[in-house]
């Protein structure tokens, strides 16, 4: 049985605090032309900072996970293939990458893909053709999935090892032993930072406004810079990014909460 921390029983005042702040805008938005305004106009970059999202993180998770097996391979390739990308990626600043993935990693597939395809007698592409969007999709894959890594490495050594010779023992394979012993074990530690990371990934998605991928705060940036109205607009833009964010993290810490009432 899981001892409760002091923590579990603070009352959360600084989502009071929060909550009060969102509210205060809320009504701003309702009671304010120039709100409403610039709210309607930042809108329409919520589906595709969400878009940008979700594939992105659905993509560095799949890339994170070969990863982790690839560092707990019992190949030495494998293992320092796998250092080399976590540590390289990691060591990059994200708004960098993102600049090199644009305007450096983008053209040389462009140019690499018209040579291969040269002799088939195809169309070469040009460097328009490669959407910005696409661009930071790449970046933020290749970014976020050297963290994942981490978090799946970290995850499935933490599994009793002895559980998985019993497994093994019992002549079970090693996918039924990764999919019933090791997977349900390891998700409930690597929950909580990748969550975490999940709510910083809504975060660092504004990066991809650099690009001037038309999404939340890339939208806050032309109607600031159109109305002046700077206060209001980024108010609103504010507004929205602790909407989406607070309410993550509430739901994970829900269902973080209802895990660990079941493993108790």
């Amino acid at each position: 049985m899981r001892r409760p921390s002091p923590q579990d029983g603070d009352f959360p005042w600084w989502l009071v605090i929060v909550g009060s702040t969102l509210a205060w805008l809320m009504w701003r938005v309702v009671a304010d032309d120039t709100y409403r305004q610039v709210l309607a106009t930042l809108s329409k970059g919520i589906e595709l900072t969400v878009v940008v999202t979700l594939i992105s993180y659905s993509a560095a998770s799949a890339l994170g996970l070969m990863l982790a097996l690839m560092a707990l391979s019992r190949s030495v390739v494998l293992r320092q293939i796998a250092r080399l990308y976590v540590e390289v990626m990691r060591g990059v600043p994200m708004i960098v990458l993102l600049l090199y993935v644009a305007f450096v990693l983008a053209p040389a597939l462009v140019t690499f893909w018209n040579w291969a395809t040269a002799p088939l007698g195809l169309d070469p592409l040009r460097g328009r053709d490669f959407p910005l969007l696409a661009r930071a999709v790449i970046a933020l894959t290749l970014a976020y999935a050297s963290f994942l890594a981490e978090i799946f490495r970290a995850g499935l050594q933490a599994v009793d090892e002895g559980q998985i010779e019993a497994a093994e023992a019992l002549g079970l394979s090693r996918w039924h032993r990764f999919r019933h012993i090791v997977a349900p074990q390891a998700f409930r530690t690597i929950l909580p930072p990748y969550g975490n990371d999940f709510v910083a990934m809504v975060k660092d998605s504004s990066l991809v406004s650099v690009l001037g991928v038309a999404d939340i705060t890339q939208l806050g940036k032309v109607t600031a810079a159109g109305n002046f109205r700077y206060f209001e607009t980024y108010n609103v833009v504010a507004l929205i990014y602790l909407i989406m964010t607070i309410g993550l993290s509430l739901l994970l810490r829900r269902i973080e909460r209802r895990l660990r009432q079941n493993q108790g």
